[in-house]
């Protein structure tokens, strides 16, 4: 019998380095393979690649700055004759703009912006304020005017956008 067992503890390490050897070789194909795919993942995705040598979509257009609010305070107040009576509209409007240092600069000139504003507000038909359409075609009107006026005195048109957010009609 401790012959019998001698020969199994001789027999057993034999078979035991074979297994570990095949366990080993798997494992390093499939550390392989894994890396080599990790690989090629990351090259596609920093090559910013689409299949076909293009640039995508994305990568082209420069990161968005967020958007910066610049609010013109006090309210446009602004009197109108209609239909033999007198009529108002009050209006809060803000600047909004993707530059810092840009609308800085428009703060400076706010007075301008204000007086085209006042100018524009006025002009308006009083009839065509009472739908929707009537004051989005103004804000519209308002901010082309207020891009205009920064591109005669910044160079660039800033403002994005003019924003209402508060019109009232009386």
């Amino acid at each position: 019998m401790a012959r019998n067992q001698a020969g199994a503890q001789q027999q057993a390490p034999q078979v035991k380095p074979e297994g570990k050897s095949k366990s080993l070789i798997l494992i390093c194909v499939g550390l392989v393979a894994f890396l080599l795919s990790a690989a090629g993942l990351t090259y596609a995705l920093m090559s910013g690649s689409n299949g076909n040598g293009a640039v995508s979509e994305a990568a082209r257009e420069p990161a968005r700055l967020p958007a910066l609010y610049q609010p013109l305070d006090p309210a446009f107040t602004v009197n109108y004759a209609h239909g033999g009576r007198q009529r108002y509209m009050q209006v809060s409007v803000v600047l909004m703009g993707r530059d810092p240092e840009a609308m800085a600069a428009a703060t400076e000139h706010s007075p301008l912006i204000r007086n085209q504003l006042v100018m524009l507000f006025s002009s308006a038909d009083f009839e065509q304020l009472m739908s929707a359409e009537g004051k989005e075609k103004l804000r519209e009107q308002a901010t082309l005017a207020v891009q205009t006026l920064m591109e005669q005195e910044l160079g660039k048109p800033i403002i994005e956008s003019v924003l209402f957010t508060n019109l009232v009609l009386q």
